[in-house]
């Protein structure tokens, strides 16, 4: 990863990526990291990359969080044990050889659904730091687990607990699909896709 010695909260650049629908509070959340890791020179890489894996999951668990109700109609998402913490491991592999790390990457976040034909529901776009130009770009596709049929007390719940056209539950595949597209590359050898 590489970072800069100073980080700029320009309010114009921050209120242009807030146009362009990147989360603010994430964006100040990554920022605040980035300082600290910055005021402390002697804080380990090591350190420091787990701190940054750790984030990102939360980041991703945070999207997850706020798209349950708005995007995904349910009231749980059930996430696997290690999901975030592998597409967080994953993302930092993928942000190692850019020119501005992981500071350079905007995040598309999708949700593959199974029950509608394998169509993609897109959940949120963020950026890492809003004061760096994207370099390149990641689109994360969670995968819906059709998980078989409901269980005979999930039946009998159906429409009593929730709104019409709300699942109780949303649960997630183990596996995901990472597609990097470097922004400074015009050739298709700019774009890269991972299944995992």
């Amino acid at each position: 990863m590489v970072a800069t010695s100073t980080l700029n909260r320009n309010l114009e650049c921050l209120s242009e990526f807030a146009g362009r629908g990147y989360d603010l509070t994430c964006i100040d959340h990554e920022m605040d990291f980035w300082e600290r890791c910055l005021a402390d020179p002697y804080l380990g890489a090591e350190v420091c990359e787990e701190q940054t894996c750790q984030q990102l999951a939360q980041l991703l668990e945070g999207c997850l969080s706020r798209a349950k109700a708005s995007k995904l109609k349910c009231a749980h998402v059930l996430v696997p044990e290690t999901l975030t913490r592998r597409v967080a491991r994953d993302m930092l592999r993928l942000a190692a050889g850019e020119p501005c790390g992981l500071r350079g990457c905007v995040l598309d976040v999708h949700l593959e659904l199974e029950e509608q034909q394998h169509r993609c529901e897109r959940l949120e776009r963020l950026a890492c730091d809003a004061s760096v130009v994207p370099t390149f770009e990641l689109t994360l596709v969670f995968k819906q687990d059709g998980g078989g049929w409901p269980s005979l007390r999930d039946f009998l719940r159906i429409g009593t607990c929730f709104p019409p056209g709300t699942h109780r539950a949303l649960k997630l595949r183990p596996g995901f699909r990472l597609i990097k597209k470097k922004l400074y590359s015009s050739s298709a050898a700019g774009t890269i896709v991972e299944e995992c």
